[in-house]
């Protein structure tokens, strides 16, 4: 079977800038059926939501998957299917149906395809019930590959069932159409075999059945797969910040932005799923939709193809406002010029905007030292986000009295536009909210030369 399945999954849809996400890669690999058969049962659903090109689309992609595993085994076009392997077909609603044992036969099998019609709820349940029967018996490499459109309405829970046959030993593959009335994405997630993000497949898209369907079945006739290096670049937007351990193989950090993941073998005595996650962290130097991976290169020893998706998420990010800058008004001095009077001419005011002005005391301030005082002002919208509005630095002289005293400090003053402003409300006199902050530091050790001893 060699590679059957990939993929790479982000665990957020949306970014607050600077904020840190997970990055899931994900692998399977099964032995080559040629030599190591297996028994497959494609489970369809056929309940009433299936109706029309559903249906219809399901078929088209259930036969394409016949057809390659037929060509894979056999090596020509005959109508049957080769090297020890044999497929079956359950198809289900409100109840399931054995369409076909395992045959080998290609026509048997695309006819009960064909033959499915669209009517009642949907029993996943009764399914997997059905198809663990056909396999219980079977010395084969046991899969099943499970279709269904919408949520599971009736019978038990099929998390109950799925849970059995994993443990004894049948690797199960889901494709999942989100239908009219939804569709319920942890139980996909818990029915497929681990890692689910390799063995479960849900698409918005009937049209991507088919292609779903080729997807498992693409390089169905290659060995497993050896000698297995991914090397996964993020952006340079983005950093790597630390790997988990990966469920196989190693992986380690090549730069912050490279992490290389290396598998001796995979999937020549049995199918197998094995993943890696790793952190990633925004460094704010992008915004809006944004793919966080720049490449990822696969290589292996069968030279098996293996293009991982690139997806995406949303960064948000606050915009930046500039100031324009005001135009200069020139002013000679000449050095001999006790006062100089300019006239600046006239100014425009353009935008509305008001000056906060603050004071602050600062306490028991010693004799003789003097202190460093820097003001920071920020503005906070309705999440609490802050926002630069200044900073303003200054020296308080040192004061001459016997003792500590308080200091104040008046007249602190910031300009703030009203166009700087994130409040809710863009009335004219919205209330807007700030923080001010304030850093202070002697900058007086008390050093002094030795006196001069003559």
């Amino acid at each position: 079977m060699g590679i059957i399945n990939y993929n790479k999954i982000l665990s957020t849809e949306s970014l607050e800038c600077e904020g840190s996400f997970q990055i899931n890669l994900s692998l399977v690999a099964g032995p080559d059926i040629t030599e190591d058969p297996a028994d497959i049962v494609l489970v369809l659903d056929r309940s009433g939501d299936m109706v029309g090109d559903f249906l219809t689309n399901v078929k088209n992609g259930a036969n394409e998957l016949i057809d390659i595993i037929a060509e894979a085994t056999d090596g020509t076009v005959s109508g049957e299917i080769g090297d020890g392997n044999r497929m079956a077909v359950v198809s289900f609603a409100a109840t399931a149906t054995t369409d076909t044992q395992l045959i080998t036969d290609v026509s048997e099998l695309k006819s009960a395809v064909n033959n499915m019609t669209a009517n009642g709820n949907t029993n996943i349940t009764a399914a997997l019930t059905a198809a663990g029967q056909l396999l219980q018996s079977s010395s084969n490499n046991k899969v099943i590959v499970l279709f269904t459109n919408g949520l599971s309405n009736t019978g038990a829970n099929a998390r109950t069932i799925a849970a059995q046959l994993k443990a004894s030993g049948i690797t199960i593959f889901v494709i999942g159409l989100n239908g009219r009335d939804g569709i319920d994405v942890s139980l996909i997630e818990d029915v497929a075999s681990s890692p689910s993000a390799s063995f479960a497949y849900i698409t918005p898209d009937g049209t991507q059945i088919a292609d779903i369907f080729g997807t498992l079945t693409e390089n169905i006739a290659r060995d497993g797969a050896t000698n297995i290096t991914i090397t996964d670049t993020v952006s340079p937007c983005f950093r790597i910040t630390s790997t988990s351990m990966p469920t196989q193989g190693q992986a380690s950090l090549i730069d912050n932005n490279t992490v290389q993941w290396t598998i001796e073998d995979l999937g020549n005595d049995a199918i197998e799923g094995v993943e890696l996650t790793f952190t990633v962290e925004h460094l704010g130097t992008c915004a809006g939709t944004v793919e966080p991976n720049q490449s990822t290169v696969y290589t292996d020893t069968e030279g098996s193809v293996v293009d991982f998706p690139s997806p995406t998420l949303s960064v948000d990010c606050p915009e930046v406002i500039a100031e324009g800058c005001p135009e200069p008004i020139p002013l000679s001095v000449s050095g001999c010029e006790d006062v100089v009077t300019l006239d600046a001419g006239n100014l425009v005011i353009d935008t509305a905007g008001t000056i906060a002005s603050l004071d602050v005391t600062l306490q028991n301030v010693c004799p003789g030292k003097r202190v460093a005082l820097a003001a920071i002002l920020t503005e906070t919208d309705a999440e609490g986000i802050e926002y630069n509005r200044g900073m303003k630095t200054m020296v308080i002289p040192a004061h001459t009295r016997e003792f500590c005293t308080d200091v104040t400090v008046r007249c602190i003053k910031f300009v703030l536009p009203a166009s700087l402003s994130v409040a809710e409300d863009d009335a004219p006199c919205a209330v807007r909210n700030f923080n001010a902050r304030f850093i202070a530091n002697y900058i007086d050790s008390g050093f002094a030369c030795c006196p001069d001893q003559g």
